[in-house]
Order: structure tokens, then C-alpha cells, then sequence
């Protein structure tokens, strides 16, 4: 074969090529959705989130919770004790999330007029925390391998550079038929999630509307979650946040949920 034959076959093969778009055949949707599962938060944290749960009718509660994290790599335990108002003063949450695929998380809930802690089921995961939009399943870490991951797209929004990801539960009966996420591609931050209920239809779309470097990572600080079927919806700002503050293990257990702050 001759030096003409083979750049005439060099050209048909790359004209008949399918077309890929930029960065796609670098990286999976997997990957994608592993560097957002391992992004550095710092070994553990300490802050004051304020949650505002707006219902359809523009009515408006505040809740102020103090909030420990704790990860080691191989584990994650985050523990949360709500301090006003005061028909939810001295309830705590606490969730521990591991790294094995496979294994659910662990989540327990005090709820002080029965002065007794409850284990939460995987059955009541799919229940909304303290009449938030938020599920308890949402609160704990999903492993990437629970999932089948397609990137979707690239797109730009807010101004970051994002990759879309389509997420489908393995598992039959979640809750979720599937997720869209817009991950930013040099930091790792899913920017806006959407939420499919069982029969396909939009449920929900979550918001990061703000983002800082704080001690070297990136942390987020206010997010919105919206119910797009029930008009409701659940901001939360992060505050006072210590990075790498030294929490000991000792708080992430049954007697501090009780005990409190």
C-alpha cells in the first residue's frame, strides 16, 4: 500500500469517526461522580446552619442547628443538634456514612419528648428530615457504585465550566428513578441536582448558591432545595465554620445525642 492509499483510508476513518465532545473520551461518568464522593472537605468540621423551610404560601420557619463532621477516609460521621426554636430545641441527628460500597448508612434521631433515640430504618429513609425537603436518605453519602453513571453533556452554568451526569439506582424501589447532576469540573461540586420520582416525573432540584475556599478546600456554605411538586422549599446557610478543628471522636455517639451541646 502505497503513502497516497493509506492517508486516502487515514481520512475516511476519520470522517466516518463519531463525534465526540470535548473532554468526554478523557473521563466517565463514574469518575465524574467518584472525584465528587472523595473531594477534600478537611478531616473533620464545625458550623451553625440556619434552615428556612418556606411553604406555598410564602410562610416561613427558621431553624438554627449546630452541626460536627468527622471524616476519616474510611468513614464519615456527622452529628446535629438543633437549637431553636423551641419546639425542636435539643432534637439531634446523627448519621455515619462508610466507605465500603455496599453498606448503608447508619442514622439515628433524638427526639426529646419521648427521651429516647430512635434508629432510622431503611425504610423510613425516603421520610422528609424535620419537614424539610431534604429525605434522610439525602443527608447521608450515596457510594458512586450504587449507581450506573452517564456523562450526559458539558455545558457552562453560573459561569463554572460543568459536566452533566445521569444517575440510575442499580437497586429496584429507591426512591429516586434517577438523578441529573452539574458537576464543576475543576473543583468537584455537584452545582444543581435534579430528583425523579418513581414514575419519572421532576420531584425536586437542588442549588448550591454559594461556594468558598476555606482552609484550602472548597466548602459549600448555602443551598437550595426546592420540591417542585409541593412548592416547598429549604435553604441552608452554613456559618461559623472551624475546618480541621480537632473534633474527637467521642461526639459522634448515642450518649452525646443525648446530652447535647
Amino acid at each position: 500500500m502505497n503513502h497516497k492509499q493509506r492517508l486516502i483510508i487515514a481520512l475516511i476513518m476519520l470522517i466516518s469517526a463519531p463525534l465526540r465532545l470535548s473532554g468526554q473520551d478523557d473521563i466517565s461518568g463514574l469518575d465524574i461522580m467518584r472525584n465528587v464522593y472523595t473531594r477534600p472537605t478537611g478531616s473533620d468540621q464545625q458550623g451553625r446552619l440556619t434552615m428556612s423551610l418556606t411553604n406555598s404560601r410564602g410562610s416561613r420557619r427558621v431553624r438554627k442547628i449546630e452541626q460536627f463532621i468527622k471524616d476519616t477516609g474510611q468513614e464519615e460521621k456527622k452529628i446535629m443538634f438543633f437549637i431553636s426554636p423551641a419546639d425542636v430545641r435539643n432534637t439531634s441527628f446523627m448519621n455515619w456514612s462508610y466507605g465500603e460500597a455496599g453498606r448503608d448508612d447508619d442514622q439515628w434521631i433524638y427526639l426529646p419528648a419521648l427521651k429516647r433515640i430512635k434508629r432510622i430504618s431503611s425504610e423510613s429513609k425516603s421520610d422528609y428530615f424535620m419537614g424539610s425537603d431534604f429525605t434522610y436518605d439525602d443527608l447521608g453519602e450515596r457510594h458512586p457504585s450504587e449507581d450506573t453513571h452517564t456523562l450526559l453533556r458539558e455545558e457552562t452554568l453560573d459561569g463554572e465550566d460543568c459536566y452533566i451526569v445521569e444517575s440510575i439506582p442499580r437497586e429496584d424501589g429507591y426512591m429516586y428513578s434517577r438523578t441529573v447532576s452539574w458537576v464543576i469540573k475543576d473543583k468537584w461540586i455537584g452545582l444543581k441536582k435534579e430528583f425523579y420520582d418513581e414514575e419519572g416525573e421532576l420531584l425536586k432540584v437542588l442549588r448550591v448558591l454559594k461556594q468558598e475556599k476555606i482552609n484550602g478546600y472548597w466548602i459549600i456554605t448555602h443551598t437550595r432545595m426546592h420540591n417542585i411538586q409541593k412548592d416547598h422549599t429549604t435553604e441552608i446557610r452554613l456559618e461559623n465554620l472551624i475546618v480541621d478543628a480537632g473534633i474527637p471522636d467521642s461526639r459522634f455517639t448515642e450518649r452525646m445525642m443525648k446530652r447535647g451541646l
